[in-house]
């Protein structure tokens, strides 16, 4: 099968400037296929999550060209930019930031409402079969903060896939869970991955994590250091 490239980084350099110049992106080129778990890597400070912060569209202060799917994002303006977040990038990070006196199926629907491209019902129907996904449905009227920690980074992640994203791209998924509960949400990664061709890009410092990823990005000083990181 033909591989596609859905996200393309070309000669990004990011510096900041207070309290003195330092340049915490060095001239990054890399590229993504479709339906890749790609996972980053690097001690802190080595610039993987202001990396991740760029390719979410969520940074824009930056010099060279990030595509996704084709399409130049360098440049486009903020409320192009928020409305292609939420309908082609997923978002999971360390903490599950749900809304905690709302229903799960209300926190996984949120996103969509928001988007507006299904009718109400409709989207119900699919936080429903996201809530399947993860063996959760039985905890869709509940409120979130009465869910377990592990319970909850799964809702986040069902709300991640609500609009069908391009991307799913993560900060620490597992930086707050224990080791069975990292394993539940690496199995969850893996298997959206390989059977719905759902592309995910993940930084962690959870080596187990990343060993069990598609490929490993190690990056030292603002810069790529291996491409194929064997773990």
């Amino acid at each position: 099968m033909e591989m596609k490239t859905i996200l393309s980084v070309e000669n990004i350099t990011k510096s900041f400037y207070t309290p003195i110049e330092f340049k915490a992106l060095n001239d990054i080129t890399f590229e993504v296929q479709e339906g890749e778990f790609l996972c980053i890597i690097g001690k802190s400070g080595c610039g993987k999550s202001t990396m991740l912060y760029i390719l979410s569209t969520m940074d824009t202060e930056y010099e060279g060209k990030l595509f996704l799917d084709g399409k130049l994002l360098t440049g486009l303006k903020q409320d192009k930019l928020a409305r292609l977040r939420n309908s082609s990038i997923g978002f999971v990070f360390q903490f599950h930031y749900l809304l905690p006196e709302f229903s799960c199926l209300k926190n996984i629907m949120i996103p969509a409402l928001k988007l507006g491209k299904y009718s109400r019902e409709e989207i119900e129907f699919r936080a429903y079969e996201k809530l399947k996904l993860l063996e959760l449905e039985e905890q869709a009227l509940k409120p979130a903060s009465k869910l377990s920690g592990g319970q909850q980074q799964r809702i986040a992640i069902a709300r991640a896939l609500i609009n069908e994203p391009k991307i799913i791209m993560c900060d620490e998924p597992t930086g707050n869970l224990d080791s069975k509960n990292s394993e539940i949400v690496l199995g969850i990664f893996k298997q959206i991955s390989k059977e719905f061709n759902q592309t995910i890009i993940t930084v962690t410092h959870d080596n187990d994590f990343a060993k069990a990823s598609d490929r490993v990005i190690e990056m030292q000083d603002g810069k790529i250091i291996n491409h194929n990181l064997i773990l």
